[in-house]
């Protein structure tokens, strides 16, 4: 599970911001089922910052949100993502030089798996 996090950050606050997200992205990755984590801000406009997750399974995203560190650390910075949706299932996946791996969608027909 992929959970992409959008936050339009004042250039004022990039500091304060960035040390944020740095502790928060910490406190998810100690949560069992967290993959990888990386925290961005756009090269077009540097008031806009992503924190990118990978997780196991909806179901350990969902639990370590319920983690006490994490609503101590991570839940306030959450709070200041932008309201769009922000998790997502993969559907297709590729290794540098790999093949694209199509994947079953959990919610109904997949709509890669018919051009693979």
């Amino acid at each position: 599970m992929l959970v992409a996090m959008r936050f339009a950050v004042a250039e004022a606050e990039a500091d304060d911001f960035a040390e944020r997200a740095r502790v928060a992205l910490g406190a998810l990755a100690e949560r069992p089922g967290y993959v990888r984590g990386e925290l961005g801000r756009a090269f077009d406009d540097p008031t806009v910052w992503c924190l990118l997750t990978v997780w196991d399974s909806v179901g350990s995203y969902r639990r370590a949100l319920g983690a006490y560190e994490v609503k101590l650390h991570a839940t306030p910075l959450l709070a200041r993502a932008l309201d769009e949706p922000s998790a997502f299932e993969p559907l297709a996946t590729a290794a540098p030089g790999g093949p694209v791996a199509v994947a079953d969608s959990d919610r109904a027909d997949s709509p890669l798996r018919s051009r693979s």
